[in-house]
């Protein structure tokens, strides 16, 4: 029987535990220094926001773990000694007792961890990111009186902040560098949308500006920031969005190859032996086709935990994501992006992209497609829900776009009595796009024909 340790509760870690567990009677232990248990970091904002109390971040019953034989521990991992194959821990739960554990296979899901600033008064209390429940915890107690708050940073995690905030009665003042929000990875005119649907929520833009200094209140907390524009902003919190890296810095100088994450091959196995690596520290050093070296999503991390728990029980499996997709909230739009999505179309000369808007509530649809021969590689929407089985489907199969647009009714996720508006997309379409034809569907009676 093999001793497998995994360092890292997230979704990467615990999915290779559960499936580990599901093939092989193996020694496992799951070590975590953040918590006691594997919690969804998803749902942080809606326990802030009083939705949510804080046993339903737990997606297992306590139960759960000594039934299936996974031993949670809780402590931070030292260093590691790969050539002994000993980890050197201080545990949390005896008072920091060090002491040292062997292992067989070593499973690093070491997660991500925020960037920093790196500007002046950053230290200061009252300013945090959003990433686990220490975070969720600070938050609490931080914004207890607070009038006025500042968000830096305009990614997901920083609109986050915003709606936690204003569901406390605090109206932040939102700086994002970029011209409209999250333009990096949304087009002009689905940024623009969202650019709109932000301030229509009482938050207070500043678009082009960035955060130059932080201000001692002269209590060792922050009491007001200075942006890039040369204004003085009062600020008793401050939530930072900058985006993350690898939580890797302690393997540095070992002889653990990495670079932004740890160096992977397609089983995600590391230069070392019986060492693998999955979830957000990951780098691939040959990644599947269409996707980036590091990607640091839920959903990636879940794949990787199941692929390397084939591969750890006799079936060797390489790591195949599929087709890209992600998902998020901006406030009451949902937006979702599968394939090959860039944010200027303009700039890829062999792609064409059909946008449709509607003209008075905030919905939007964007459909990528090869310029030459019309197959379908990516999409974007704003405010309608789509299934992913069917545009997965569409995009790996490089349906051409004649095929989808006449089909798109089929992808529509919504609920049975919200409006549809596949008819005017395909009109729009047709105008847009005489070359190519619509594929016309055969006609179905329904209830509503009679």
């Amino acid at each position: 029987m093999r001793s497998i340790v995994i360092i890292g509760n997230g979704i990467a870690g615990i999915t290779a535990a559960r499936e580990i567990r599901k093939r092989s009677d193996d020694s496992l232990t799951v070590i975590s220094s953040e918590t006691d248990h594997f919690f969804s970091r998803t749902a942080l904002m809606y326990v802030y926001m009083g939705q949510l109390e804080p046993h339903h971040l737990k997606p297992y019953e306590d139960w759960f773990w000594p039934k299936n034989r996974i031993n949670l521990l809780r402590a931070h991992v030292e260093k590691i000694d790969f050539d002994q194959k000993t980890l050197f821990l201080s545990e949390r739960s005896e008072g920091e007792r060090s002491r040292e554990m062997p292992y067989d296979v070593l499973i690093l899901a070491l997660g991500s961890t925020p960037n920093s600033l790196g500007l002046p008064g950053e230290q200061l209390a009252g300013v945090q990111g959003l990433y686990g429940l220490p975070d969720l915890a600070r938050m609490q107690a931080d914004t207890v009186g607070v009038r006025e708050a500042v968000v830096v940073g305009g990614g997901l995690i920083g609109i986050e902040l915003c709606e936690m905030l204003l569901s406390k009665g605090i109206r932040p003042t939102f700086l994002v560098r970029e011209k409209s929000y999250w333009n990096s990875v949304l087009p002009d005119e689905e940024s623009a949308l969202v650019t709109n649907h932000i301030r229509e929520h009482h938050v207070d833009l500043r678009l082009s500006t960035e955060l130059t200094e932080l201000v001692d209140d002269g209590s060792g907390r922050v009491g007001e920031v200075v942006t890039s524009a040369g204004e003085t902003l009062p600020a008793q919190f401050v939530g930072v969005s900058v985006g993350v890296r690898s939580n890797i810095d302690f393997l540095r100088h070992t002889a653990l190859e990495t670079d932004r994450g740890i160096l992977v091959n397609p089983y995600l196995e590391t230069n070392l032996p019986g060492v693998y690596a999955i979830g957000d520290c990951v780098q691939h050093r040959t990644p599947p086709p269409g996707r980036k070296p590091l990607e640091q999503i839920w959903y990636t991390g879940r794949i990787m935990g199941e692929t390397l728990a084939q591969t750890l029980t006799g079936n060797q499996t390489a790591y195949q994501p599929g087709v890209f997709f992600n998902s998020a909230k901006f406030f009451d739009i949902e937006y979702q992006t599968y394939g090959m999505a860039p944010a200027r179309p303009a700039e890829f000369p062999d792609l064409q992209s059909f946008y449709w808007q509607h003209e008075t509530r905030k919905l939007a649809l964007r459909i990528y497609f090869r310029a030459d021969t019309g197959a379908v590689v990516g999409m974007n929407t704003l405010g309608i829900r789509q299934r992913q089985a069917v545009w997965t489907e569409w995009i790996a199969t490089e349906k051409p776009i004649g095929v989808v647009m006449g089909h798109l009714a089929d992808a529509n996720f919504d609920p049975e009595f919200f409006r549809r508006y596949e008819p005017d997309m395909v009109a729009q379409f047709a105008r847009q796009f005489p070359q190519w034809p619509v594929e016309t569907r055969a006609k179905k009676r329904s209830f509503f024909s009679w």
